[in-house]
This record gives structure tokens, sequence and C-alpha cells, in this order.
């Protein structure tokens, strides 16, 4: 069986994506919970229909994160929990997180390039959060050592970083 990381890009309306042992992008999205409870109640439901991941990439915390954090440790997951700024350092240049919102441009430019690079389906629209959370994502594969180094495509701009 091939290990997957699920990323997850933690809010009522959440980012999600999946990664393949290979290092490229599976599928991404974005969901929108309305409410604790029903993110709460879907987590079971995304985590099946991710095919149960074997890691977990989550960026947030506060009262959301638990739901994932407790079902992905009953399901065997190996779990890795960070904030914006542990990935922003990995990912992008320092003049490109100078801001909350130049950060968010950037992670979209940056997501764009993953997709392309996977092969995966280009979006005709993307959500930050998608695009955010494809970014954790690759961030966890290199992370996990699926990728020996950075997608040159991704990375062109920024080759000096290695992403570990």
């Amino acid at each position: 069986m091939s290990e997957t990381l699920l990323a997850v890009d933690l809010g009522l309306r959440t980012g999600l994506c999946l990664f393949g042992q290979d290092g490229r992008l599976v599928w991404y999205r974005s969901r929108n919970f309305g409410t604790r409870a029903r993110l709460k109640k879907a987590v079971v439901s995304v985590l099946n229909e991710a095919g149960s991941p074997s890691v977990i990439v989550i960026e947030g915390g506060g009262d959301l994160a638990p739901p994932w954090i407790t079902e992905a440790r009953r399901r065997n997951m190996k779990v890795h929990q960070l904030s914006a700024e542990v990935w922003r350092r990995k990912m992008l240049l320092p003049r490109e997180q100078q801001t909350g919102i130049d950060a968010k441009r950037h992670a979209d430019r940056l997501a764009r390039k993953i997709i392309v690079w996977s092969e995966a389906k280009r979006p005709t629209s993307l959500r930050h959060d998608a695009a955010e959370a494809v970014c954790i994502g690759l961030w966890g594969v290199l992370k996990e050592g699926w990728l020996r180094s950075s997608p040159v495509p991704v990375f062109q701009d920024s080759s000096s970083q290695s992403g570990k």
C-alpha cells in the first residue's frame, strides 16, 4: 500500500489536498464547513475520502485542530501541526511574506506551479485556503523525505531554498 499525505489549511473554510508518495499532488479542494460542529463531524468522512492517509499536516490550531489530531492518531497517522510561518519560511522568499496579503498571493503562485509540476487538474479558480494547503502539502512531502529536493519548476526563482 502506498503512502499518502493529507494537508489541511485549517479553518471553517478549509483547504485540503492529497499528495502521493511520489511527492506529486493528487487532488486539492476547499470545503466550507460553516460551523465548528459540522467541521468536527466531517473529519472522519474527509479522512475516509482521502483514503486514510499515512501522514497529515495541519496548519493552524485552536479549537478546530483537536478533531483532526484525535482522529488521525486513532488511525495511527503521523501528525505534523504547524503555523503558517513555519512552512512559509521554507517555501517562500522573505520578500514574499512581508505581509499576510503578500504571502497569500505568493502561495497562490507557488501552488499553481506545484499543480502544473504534478500534472494535476488545473484550477478554473483557486481559493487561497486550497492554494495554501497545496504549499503546506509540499512542505510535508519534503519533511517526510518523499522528494530529495524541491522540484525545480516550483522553486525556479528561489532555488537556494532547500525546503527542509
